[in-house]
């Protein structure tokens, strides 16, 4: 009699949704994946946490053997998930980890090239402005989805003018964006939009490889403690100080 393969759930990230299909698709594991909007980082912890929450305890846990998320620590945003089948999560902060292949190449890569903003096919593909209109999210609650004479209308010529100077600012903060090029999608096209980004923001624009090895390690379920928690039913996802980045409690 055959064996069958494992079957697990996977709740992702949208941003993700390219390369993790096709880590399933080469994955002897049968994995069953449901992508979520990238707004939710823009939530704020608990905002995020809940609608996380609220799909794992929608799945049919009986199903599946592991649940995997195809998250980072997210700002936090993972913290306190629960599940009644173990839980499998990347030790990373962000899923520029994931896309880097490992928070090592990642720490790397931020120490040597400081001030570097990140793009991949996802992000380059999903409007950055969709968060900032979404009713509910921090973007939107604090108006960074108007331009400045919707600003005007409420605040007046003077404020509007001050606070589109506000807006802007986080952009002085960053002086290289890069274009992770993950193997999937319109690369040309997606590198070409990056680079007219970067030109408009005065910033150096750079391409660097990706690895799909820590996602496909996911779904693969090769799980090696040190690049992945696996929390027992009945524990908690929690934030750890220095290199483990989340433990089960």
């Amino acid at each position: 009699m055959m064996s069958v393969p494992p079957r697990y759930a996977m709740i992702a990230c949208e941003i993700l949704q390219r390369e993790i299909c096709l880590c399933v698709a080469r994955s002897p594991r049968v994995v069953d994946p449901r992508f979520l909007p990238k707004g939710l980082h823009d939530l704020g912890k608990a905002g995020m946490s809940a609608r996380l929450q609220s799909a794992i305890d929608a799945l049919d846990a009986s199903r599946y053997e592991a649940i995997l998320l195809g998250y980072g620590l997210c700002n936090n945003g993972i913290e306190g998930l629960r599940a009644p089948r173990p839980m499998v999560v990347p030790r990373a902060h962000d899923c520029i980890t994931l896309l880097l292949g490992s928070k090592e190449r990642y720490a790397a890569w931020f120490e040597a090239h400081p001030g570097t903003y990140f793009k991949s096919p996802g992000w380059a593909e999903r409007s950055s402005n969709e968060a900032a209109s979404e009713p509910g999210t921090i973007p939107s609650q604090l108006g960074l989805s108007w331009n400045e004479s919707e600003l005007a209308a409420k605040y007046g010529a003077e404020n509007a003018k001050y606070l589109m100077g506000q807006m802007a600012g986080w952009t002085q903060v960053y002086t290289t964006l890069a274009y992770i090029d993950t193997g999937v999608g319109d690369a040309a096209t997606l590198q070409a939009r990056t680079r007219e980004e970067a030109n408009r923001l005065g910033w150096t624009y750079t391409e660097l490889p990706g690895s799909l090895d820590l996602l496909q390690r996911l779904v693969d379920g090769a799980w090696d403690p040190k690049d992945f928690l696996v929390v027992p039913p009945g524990r908690t996802i929690k934030p750890s100080l220095g290199d483990p980045i989340v433990m089960a409690v």
